[in-house]
């Protein structure tokens, strides 16, 4: 492959990352949504533990989010950031007017398997692109959300 044929095919490919953090921005833009309402809605025997729990959870994916946003920037790119392009975009949709504690968890749990997904696909371009910053990024978001994931799976039994 000449140098010319190999820069194309990183454009390429780097352009194809961009749009799968994009992607990834939206369904965290959902999910933390998702856990705000849960935070606000939640009520019954489980309300005084999962309502810090879903705070904890939002707050998490908060900052994962301008993580990802930054990662985005950092590619040259322009983060999705209005709630039109999040909605187009995700593969997660809002959940309205959740106030049972194991929905919500069940929820979030879905939720979760999504995001790991959508992580183990950014990751894999990344690794062939060899970028190291996504790289990194993109691993710690797997093995948080692979512990997140068991926890929530605990919990419900």
């Amino acid at each position: 492959m000449n140098t010319t044929t190999a820069k194309i095919d990183t454009a390429i490919k780097n352009e194809k990352l961009v749009k799968q953090l994009n992607q990834l921005l939206a369904d965290y833009q959902l999910y933390y949504q998702n856990l705000r309402g849960f935070h606000w809605n939640i009520k019954g025997h489980l309300f005084f533990h999962l309502h810090d729990k879903f705070e904890a959870l939002y707050r998490e994916a908060s900052e994962t989010v301008d993580e990802i946003a930054e990662r985005v920037r950092a590619l040259g790119a322009t983060p999705l950031h209005t709630l039109e392009d999040y909605f187009q975009q995700a593969q997660l949709t809002s959940a309205k007017d959740i106030s049972n504690g194991e929905e919500a968890v069940s929820i979030t749990l879905k939720n979760s398997q999504v995001l790991l997904y959508d992580l183990k696909e950014v990751l894999q371009l990344g690794e062939e692109l060899n970028d190291e910053a996504t790289i990194t990024l993109i691993s710690d978001l797997i093995t948080g959300t692979e512990k997140r994931i068991w926890m929530l799976k605990a919990f419900l039994g």
